[in-house]
C-alpha cells in the first residue's frame, strides 16, 4: 500500500507495524458472516457458553448426554457465536479541521486515523464504511469488506478537504437511527459544537447498542494558548473576529478549555463511548496502537 497517491493519508511503515494488532470491537456485534467477535446470538463457536433445557425442534446433536446420565434430564450445550462487524468512520470536514498551528492540520491527522484503520478492518475481515460531514453529509460510503472497496474510500479521502460549517450533533443524531443492526462508529472531530447537545447524540448511540469511540482532535496551541503578543482571532467557520491579548486572557482561557474537556470526558464514560483526546502533535500512529491495545485488554478480560 506504497501507492504515491495515498500517501498523505497512509504510511506502509505504520501499516507493517500495526499488521500483528487487531481491532477488538468493546460489546456484541451483529455481522452477517462467522467474524472475530461477539455475537449477541448464539452459534456455534468453541467457547462454552450455558445450557438450557431441550425443546421440541432442537438439534438432537447438541443434547449433553453427561447431563442426561446425572440427571435425567435433557439439556443443549450453546455456545458463543462469533461474527465480523460493521464499521463506519465518520469523519468532521467543517473549516475548523483545517486549523493546524503547532501540528498538521486536523482534518490531514483525521484522514490518515480513518485510512490505517479501515486498511486494518477489511485486511481483518470486516466492513468499514465512511461518512465526511460539514454541515450536510458530504459522502456517505456504506460498510463493505473487499479490497476494492477500500480503495473508493482512499480515494474519498484523499479527495477530501475541510468546508462549511459543522454539523456534527445532526448527523450523528441520523447516522444512529439509520444504522438498524448494532455496529462500531469511529467519530473524528474536533467537537466545535455544544457539548450538551453532543452528548446527548452519544446518548443516542448508546442507546441503539453501538460501539462508539471518539477522536477528540486538538491542536495544542487550543490547548495551552502559548502566544506571547496581542493576536487576532478569526473564527474558521463564522469570520467572527476577536482581539485579544493572550497573556490576560490565558488563565481564564485554560479555565474553560479544561472544564469543556472534563464535560466531555464524563459524558462519554457515562454513555459507554470509548474516548480519545489526541493533540495533533502526537505520532498518529502512537494514537492508533494505545487504542488497538486497550481494546484487546478489554476483550481478553471479557473472556
Amino acid at each position: 500500500m506504497n501507492d504515491s497517491a495515498y500517501s498523505e493519508i497512509l504510511d506502509g511503515d505504520v501499516i507493517a507495524r500495526l499488521s500483528g494488532q487487531f481491532l477488538h470491537a468493546r460489546q456484541p456485534m451483529v455481522g452477517s458472516i462467522v467474524g472475530h467477535h461477539k455475537s449477541p446470538y448464539r452459534g456455534s463457536s468453541v467457547e462454552f457458553a450455558e445450557y438450557r433445557k431441550y425443546v421440541a425442534g432442537d438439534d438432537p446433536r447438541l443434547l449433553d448426554w453427561r447431563v442426561l446420565a446425572r440427571t435425567d434430564r435433557y439439556y443443549v450445550r450453546e455456545f458463543e457465536a462469533d461474527t465480523n462487524l460493521r464499521c463506519y468512520v465518520v469523519i468532521d470536514c467543517s473549516k475548523s479541521m483545517a486549523f493546524g498551528e503547532k501540528g498538521v492540520r486536523k482534518f490531514d491527522y483525521a484522514r490518515k486515523i480513518a485510512a490505517t484503520l479501515s486498511y486494518m478492518l477489511v485486511h481483518q475481515g470486516d466492513a468499514v464504511g465512511l461518512e465526511i460531514f460539514d454541515d450536510g453529509v458530504a459522502t456517505d460510503i456504506p460498510p463493505r469488506r473487499n479490497p476494492l472497496h477500500l480503495r473508493y474510500i482512499f480515494d474519498t479521502l484523499a479527495a477530501a478537504g475541510p468546508h462549511g460549517e459543522t454539523g456534527l450533533v445532526h448527523e450523528l443524531h441520523q447516522l444512529a437511527e439509520r444504522i438498524r443492526q448494532r455496529a462500531m462508529v469511529i467519530i473524528i472531530s474536533d467537537c466545535f459544537c455544544d457539548v450538551d447537545e453532543l452528548l446527548n447524540c452519544f446518548e443516542h448511540l448508546h442507546f441503539q447498542k453501538h460501539d462508539f469511540a471518539l477522536f477528540h482532535l486538538l491542536d495544542p496551541l487550543e490547548l495551552d494558548l502559548d502566544l506571547d503578543r496581542p493576536i487576532r482571532f478569526q473564527d474558521m467557520e463564522s469570520n467572527d473576529v476577536l482581539l485579544a491579548e493572550p497573556e490576560i486572557i490565558r488563565d481564564q482561557y485554560i479555565e474553560a478549555v479544561q472544564e469543556y474537556l472534563t464535560k466531555i470526558h464524563e459524558g462519554c464514560n457515562k454513555h459507554n463511548a470509548d474516548y480519545r483526546r489526541v493533540a495533533t502533535n502526537q505520532p498518529y500512529d502512537s494514537v492508533i496502537a494505545d487504542f488497538l491495545v486497550d481494546r484487546e485488554q478489554l476483550a481478553k478480560g471479557r473472556r
